[in-house]
């Protein structure tokens, strides 16, 4: 599906999706109880569609009582040999290990991009924990049989937190205690996020400064009321809108949540533009923005958020962390380069790392998405400022984290 975008200035209110890290979280751990949960502000994007699938799998019974409400009946008994990913690759990283509690092979089995995306840091840790775990060349399909029973592994963490919040979410269901010592963690806030999850179903996980982590085994998840909060990601790429072409407040999201991309309030502030933030909501306005420097190595999925805010901004705007963004549904910062060039922006990723933008005028053109969510929604953004139409070709993989996007982007343009 392309969408075509008028320029525009923006003023409104929007609520946000739901935070799907958070969702999958919450999903997985009403799983492995063995009580019901009842999960509040749920919203059904791709990625949580896929959790849920793979949770309804894996024995769950779910009841959804009314749009955005669910009851889970928790319990490991899976249904069938498979579990079926979609593109998520939380949901990939996160329910092999829950997988591997099991005494049965199961398969986790994915499509699209992420069947490119790295899913080897995952085998040796399963194997030292006690599950058989075999993958293919380092890619999904996987194969898990358990059970896992806990003990002492090695965790590479520099490509991806996911896999890590598996282990932690599936091991104190393990007969042992567990150390797990990992290296190069990135994207540590959302591991907060996981021992947050965890502690709110009456499990306890700790840390030494993300190096090693020590988790109880035997513990038992206790079923829980659960709101999931706003979603931060979504969250962002709304604030540059206000911040770049006029005014928005995103409601239902806090300043003090764990999520990773609160930083964007930071970003804002640096860039010149007006945040007011209130208990229950952010706002973020337009002023004269300039040039910020920004280091986002654990924030990765702000790239495509900060890439609009810099394109808006009077200056170069030096952007650090790129190494995070092969992986993603597109190699991003390649993508950013190449889609932006065609909007006239100039985007230099010749230093290893660091991705720098020279803001100025957006151009008219006809850019790809790239089959990424968060680049269609950037591209979108950056459009409220071009000189004329801007057409985004497979708009409709917002889906994945945020189907009402463009209705949403419609919503506030004046």
């Amino acid at each position: 599906m392309d969408i075509t975008l008028p320029p525009g200035r923006v003023a409104g209110a929007l609520t946000p999706p739901c935070s799907k890290s958070y969702a999958q979280r919450a999903l997985a751990a009403s799983l492995l109880s063995e009580e019901t949960s009842v999960l509040h502000n749920v919203e059904f994007c791709d990625d949580t569609r896929s959790a849920l699938r793979c949770i309804e799998a894996l024995g769950a019974g779910v009841e959804r009582i009314d749009e955005h409400t669910l009851s889970v009946r928790g319990g490991l008994r899976p249904r069938g040999g498979v579990l079926r990913v979609g593109e998520s690759g939380l949901a990939a990283r996160l329910f092999t290990p829950i997988a591997a509690l099991w005494h049965e092979t199961l398969r986790i089995e994915g499509e699209k991009s992420l069947m490119q995306r790295p899913m080897a840091m995952m085998t040796d840790p399963l194997r030292q924990l006690g599950a058989r775990a075999v993958d293919c060349d380092g890619r999904l399909p996987f194969e898990v049989c358990g059970p896992l029973r806990g003990g002492t592994a090695e965790v590479d963490g520099s490509v991806s937190s996911q896999f890590v919040t598996g282990l932690l979410l599936a091991l104190p269901l393990a007969a042992e205690d567990t150390t797990l010592r990992v290296r190069d963690a990135v994207s540590t806030p959302y591991l907060d996020m996981t021992v947050d999850t965890a502690a709110r179903f009456g499990v306890e996980i700790c840390h030494n400064d993300y190096t090693e982590f020590y988790i109880p085994g035997g513990q038992r998840y206790r079923g829980t009321d659960f709101a999931i909060e706003g979603d931060w990601s979504a969250a962002a790429m709304l604030l540059v809108a206000g911040a770049t072409a006029g005014e928005v407040t995103v409601r239902n999201v806090s300043v003090l949540s764990r999520q990773a991309d609160t930083v964007v309030c930071q970003a804002l502030v640096r860039a010149g533009a007006s945040v007011i933030d209130e208990p229950r909501s952010v706002t973020a306005a337009r002023r004269e923005l300039r040039a910020f420097e920004f280091d986002a190595t654990h924030c990765p999925d702000l790239f495509p958020a900060l890439a609009a805010l810099a394109a808006a901004a009077e200056g170069v705007s030096v952007l650090h962390g790129t190494s995070r963004l092969v992986h993603k549904e597109s190699n991003r910062a390649e993508a950013i380069r190449e889609e932006y060039g065609k909007l006239g922006i100039e985007v230099d990723l010749a230093e290893e790392n660091v991705m720098r933008i020279r803001g100025g005028a957006v151009r008219p053109a006809v850019v790809s998405s790239h089959g990424d969510h968060r680049m269609a929604m950037s591209l979108a953004v950056a459009a409220l400022r071009a000189d004329g139409p801007v057409t985004i070709e497979g708009a409709e993989c917002v889906a994945k984290s945020y189907p009402d996007f463009f209705r949403d982007l419609q919503h506030i343009c004046l």
